[in-house]
């Protein structure tokens, strides 16, 4: 079968093409390569920085430093900043938080918090069926929220995922908290290093593999334009007497 032979429907492509489509919006929803880089280097520095010289502040600076850096490399490249801005204000929350209880694991509680948080709100809201994921990727599918009462199908795709990512948020967290009560700040850096990249991994995956197979998104942009498009040339039919 040919890309010209795929079935499609009036929402958009479908089969090998509608995952590609959900791949590229995932990628980039997430920020890509690039950004769960800018995401992991801080914190990979100051655990670096602390498990070699044992010192909070200078390993909170260090960290905060290299996330400001980042932000100015994007700004100065004209490249796009929400992950990076995101990135270091978790940084500076965390930064203060060590500088002020003198405790290196003060780095890592407002994050802890935040991903906890997280998880609970992803779990919530599919239970109560407006699952979160729809409401972040719904823009990026040029689809806004039209999945709730429109598209079943990709409703329950989005429930589906909102639950793997608030079951997979939580479970690692069950793993971080009691080390961070019980453990020291070493332990506590590594492990969390550790855990950053596979539990996002995973939850991205599982949400590809869900929205892959569900109905294409209906792009209410587009059908907004059609009807704007429509209106104006009614009108214009309208002022020539037609």
């Amino acid at each position: 079968m040919t890309s010209l032979d795929k079935p499609t429907t009036p929402e958009g492509p479908v089969g090998d093409d509608q995952k590609a489509v959900t791949q590229a919006a995932l990628f980039d929803a997430f920020g890509g390569i690039r950004g769960t880089v800018e995401t992991m280097l801080p914190g990979l520095l100051f655990v670096m920085i602390y498990t070699i010289n044992k010192d909070v502040k200078s390993s909170a600076i260090a960290a905060g430093a290299v996330a400001v850096l980042l932000v100015i490399v994007r700004l100065l490249r004209k490249d796009t900043v929400k992950h990076a801005f995101s990135g270091v204000f978790g940084v500076g929350v965390g930064v203060a938080f060590a500088l002020f209880t003198g405790d290196a694991k003060g780095f890592y509680l407002p994050g802890m918090i935040y991903g906890a948080g997280l998880g609970v709100a992803f779990t919530v809201s599919a239970l109560l069926g407006f699952p979160l994921l729809g409401v972040v990727l719904g823009p990026v599918f040029k689809e806004n929220l039209s999945w709730r009462t429109r598209n079943p199908g990709r409703k329950k795709a989005y429930t589906k995922a909102s639950l793997a990512w608030g079951l997979i948020f939580l479970a690692k967290y069950a793993i971080l908290f009691p080390l961070y009560w019980w453990g020291d700040a070493t332990q506590l850096g590594w492990v969390l290093i550790a855990l950053k990249l596979p539990p996002m991994v995973l939850a991205v995956y599982f949400t590809w593999l869900f929205l892959a197979k569900a109905p294409p998104p209906i792009d209410v942009i587009a059908e907004y334009e059609a009807e704007e498009a429509a209106e104006k040339a009614a009108k214009a039919a309208r002022e020539r007497g037609v």
